[in-house]
């Protein structure tokens, strides 16, 4: 556990069992999940032509907070809150895109928007990202490179989904991502990672690349049983391989781990804010005091203090789109807790592929790993109710 995790978790909490197996710790994962599930079908229904990106992306935020300060009341030192602050990144922007204060940009009709955000509720973490066409209907249907890009991330999402299970292996899940993505004829973007989730960690240690690269070797490793993952898929119509531009990081992590003698004021106040407010978890500069941001944020990045989410592009006219959720794995598969229903598309290709059919077609039931009973009376507790729906109309 690093500093930063046990600077919020104390010694009794690290004794409670923090793992899948607790029915509890079930109930805070999924309802994270409803929470990011109503805030992004809120900002669908909100994401129409002449829509202010900004706008959206704040009220996204404010959502999240609103829905987590319905939960656990009773619970006073129970934190909760933004895991990962609200991105709309459109059309050849491939993520990151949180605006600053006085950003113009907006939706046009047909833009393809990711909508990229995270909840935590007592640090178990629930992150979503779905792609929506932007005047898409049932009548009217996306086409083209679009939906090519779009039933590939969402595809490719299906067949990892079928794939964890445990005793699998991330080398063994990256090829079939590919074999997706050459199905739809689009790519993948480099770089893309799904993480591990474990509680106030939102990158943890194992890792499945959406891309395999020479350049980009990772740690193989075997999916167990109580794993939670952030799985991302990131398609494109262009080559994949990302840049950034003029447009400044707006969204910042911690470093755990690394200190330094900060010699500005501004820094110190920001690092002081940041240790209290964003310990773990990343934030958007927005959220902080503007006086000292953007002056302190340049010293602490410098020395390690901080790492940035840069905003990446493909090439103009270039379509991406992303896919990402949140899974649970029990002994016979995982279950996903974050999902939004698919965007209308026809896409000209479809999987073909036997192999990959069946293990799309395949059922999994979520079952926690049975534990040996005890002669000793169980001790009744409760669980807190999950959040009530947020109106979407």
């Amino acid at each position: 556990m690093s500093s930063d995790e046990s600077d919020i978790v104390s010694d009794e909490e690290q004794e409670v069992d923090q793992s899948l197996s607790n029915s509890e710790v079930v109930v805070k994962y999924k309802t994270a999940g409803q929470i990011a599930n109503k805030v992004i079908a809120k900002i669908i229904s909100e994401s129409t032509p002449g829509k202010k990106v900004l706008d959206l992306c704040e009220l996204g935020d404010k959502l999240i907070l609103e829905e987590v300060s319905a939960c656990y009341k009773s619970k006073k030192d129970l934190q909760k809150g933004i895991a990962f602050p609200t991105c709309i990144s459109v059309n050849n922007v491939c993520g990151h895109y949180s605006p600053e204060a006085g950003d113009s940009a907006a939706l046009n009709d047909g833009d393809v928007v990711k909508i990229d955000l995270g909840v935590h509720l007592d640090g178990y973490i629930a992150v979503s990202a779905h792609t929506h066409v932007v005047g898409n209907s049932q009548t009217k249907p996306t086409t083209g490179k679009a939906a090519d890009v779009i039933c590939a991330a969402q595809i490719a999402g299906e067949a990892v989904l079928k794939l964890l299970k445990p005793g699998s292996r991330n080398t063994d899940i990256t090829p079939v991502i590919k074999t997706i993505a050459d199905t739809y004829k689009v790519n993948l973007v480099e770089a893309v990672l799904s993480h591990q989730l474990k509680r106030f960690v939102i990158d943890g240690t194992k890792v499945i690349p959406n891309r395999g690269l020479a350049d980009q070797a990772v740690e193989e490793f075997e999916v167990g049983v109580n794993d939670v993952f952030a799985i991302d898929i990131v398609t494109t119509t262009g080559a994949g391989k990302t840049r950034e531009n003029e447009l400044r990081p707006t969204i910042f992590k911690r470093t755990p781990d690394q200190t330094y003698l900060l010699k500005l004021q501004a820094a110190r106040t920001v690092f002081n804010e940041i240790k209290t407010k964003f310990p773990s978890f990343p934030f958007t500069i927005r959220s902080l005091d503007e006086k000292h941001a953007r002056f302190g944020l340049g010293e602490l990045e410098k020395h390690g203090l901080l790492n940035a989410y840069p905003i990446l592009y493909e090439k103009e006219g270039d379509i991406v789109a992303q896919y990402k959720f949140t899974a649970l794995v029990g002994p016979s598969g995982a279950i996903r807790i974050t999902e939004q229903p698919l965007p209308y598309v026809q896409s000209e290709y479809k999987v073909e592929d036997p192999e990959i059919q069946k293990l799309l077609s395949q059922t999994v039931v979520f079952k926690k790993k049975n534990k040996k009973k005890s002669n000793k009376k169980a001790k009744t507790t409760k669980t807190e109710p999950e959040a009530t729906p947020m109106d979407t109309n």
